[in-house]
């Protein structure tokens, strides 16, 4: 219950921050946007030349699109870890985090979160509607129940892994190139993974599953019964990836030296 009024008060007092700047604020928004619809407006482009793209149709890929920016857009709001090396490694911050009776993670987390991003969850859903409205889908009551949790398993898969790359800071004070490259591979996700070699499924199914985040979950709400075992495995392996990643920052903050040493 602490945790969830610290995670509270750090909201608050970042939006006023926030705020003193709208117009940078509104522009990173538009930025965000704009992104977005570049990836959208590739995948129409390439429906533009073809009917299916591995048997999946325009307004289904597009709906596995759409539902990766959800919990893409929850995980970039509090798990914003890019700058994690420079402010808390190089500059000493984590001296001052580790002084204090809240886990280091949980401060890390609630200082560096940007909930501006979430706003990629009215996106996501806008595109899923739009797909939606397109597509013969029959829901069960229940559907939205396994919606939320894999969502959810979504965000702890990219927690997960990239917490475990972050926690490599704490061992060493130089920059890692790792994390651009994670994030390439995590694209491949947005997209249905039977249109990758059986290398790359492998991969994005065990190694780096980001699978999990966006494809798997998405062709179960598609009524694709195909992967429905790997989208009901979607909250399993988040949990199993997350707790790697905790596991992963635990022993780097044992390992870690301070800014001194």
């Amino acid at each position: 219950m602490v945790q969830f009024q610290l995670l509270w008060e750090y909201f608050k007092q970042y939006m006023k921050a926030r705020l003193e700047y709208r117009w940078d604020f509104i522009s990173q928004f538009f930025t965000d946007l704009m992104s977005q619809a570049i990836n959208l407006v590739f995948i129409l482009v390439v429906f533009g030349h073809t009917q299916h793209l591995g048997g999946w149709s325009r307004y289904e890929v597009i709906f596995i699109y759409g539902y990766f920016l959800i919990p893409w857009a929850v995980f970039t709001s509090f798990f914003n870890l890019w700058g994690f090396n420079d402010k808390y490694i190089i500059r000493g911050e984590l001296d001052r985090v580790l002084t204090r009776p809240v886990h280091s993670l949980v401060q890390v987390i609630m200082e560096s979160m940007a909930p501006e991003s979430l706003m990629g969850v009215l996106t996501g859903g806008i595109v899923m509607g739009w797909a939606v409205w397109n597509l013969p889908l029959d829901w069960a009551w229940y559907d939205p129940l396994l919606f939320i949790m894999f969502v959810l398993g979504g965000v702890a898969v990219y927690a997960g892994i990239y917490v475990a790359l972050t926690s490599i800071s704490l061992y060493s004070d130089s920059k890692s190139d790792i994390q651009p490259i994670v994030y390439n591979i995590g694209t491949y996700g947005r997209y249905p993974v039977n249109i990758y070699s059986k290398i790359i499924q492998f991969v994005l199914t065990w190694i780096l599953p980001f699978a999990f985040v966006g494809f798997y979950p998405a062709s179960y709400l598609l009524g694709n019964g195909d992967w429905k075992v790997y989208a009901m495995l979607t909250p399993v392996v988040g949990a199993v990836f997350f707790s790697i990643g905790l596991y992963s920052w635990n022993r780097g903050i044992e390992n870690y030296k301070g800014a001194g040493s």
